[in-house]
């Protein structure tokens, strides 16, 4: 008798006490393996070139690249990866966005114990999971914006969020076009349009902003 091959895992969070936590939760089931760990969204991204992966668990808010900026790319790049977002925040903008960027479900690091593995098995099936409460707050979230007549989908393109995560994060313009293997002039351009775009005037409210839409923790 075959056995079922087992869901091949990347686990990405830039916290290596988390990571062994829920390690030990997917490790511990017969159709679960963890099969590589990332500290972070570009990390992870990097991975998948070199690993091979049914799933990606990713945390929310992580260094360089978050986890939303990650599976929007992992979406692009593999589009037969499933996605899961784990997150310590029960946050319905987090939660919009997680859906919007591909995710087959979103898990509170609360309740990991309890929902990971369900969650892990529902989205290989090919079906969504959000624990229990989401999905009335991300109605509530729609309806409230929808009433509101403000913009459902952030003004900015992916890599104008990129480029507004590093300069919140402290970043310099050429540390920036290293990291994203572009000229400095060209972030500078970018970083005028963001700018222009969201009508604000310098990196103190940039980060705020930032902080704000979730691309980095407070």
């Amino acid at each position: 008798m075959t056995a079922t091959r087992k869901t091949r895992i990347l686990l990405a969070d830039d916290h290596a006490l988390v990571r062994r936590g829920v390690r030990l939760i997917l490790d511990g089931e017969p159709d679960l393996q963890v099969v590589a760990e990332a500290g972070d969204g570009a990390e992870a991204v990097e991975l998948l070139q070199e690993v091979e992966a049914d799933l990606a668990i990713l945390d929310v808010a992580m260094p360089r690249m978050t986890g939303l900026q990650a599976a929007r790319e992992l979406s692009r790049r593999h589009p037969d990866l499933r996605l899961l977002i784990l997150t310590m925040h029960d946050n319905e903008q987090y939660l919009f966005e997680a859906l919007k960027a591909g995710a087959a479900g979103y898990v509170l690091k609360s309740l990991a114990d309890r929902d990971l593995v369900q969650a892990c098995r529902a989205a290989m099936r090919g079906e969504p999971f959000l624990y229990p409460g989401a999905v009335t707050a991300l109605i509530r979230s729609y309806l409230d914006q929808a009433r509101q007549g403000g913009p459902l989908d952030s003004p900015l393109t992916p890599r104008e969020e990129e480029i507004l995560k590093l300069v919140a994060e402290g970043h310099s313009s050429k540390e920036i076009a290293d990291t994203l293997v572009i000229s400095v002039k060209t972030v500078e351009r970018h970083r005028a349009n963001i700018l222009a775009k969201l009508g604000l005037k310098d990196r103190l409210e940039l980060t705020r902003y930032a902080i704000r839409t979730g691309l980095i923790e407070p």
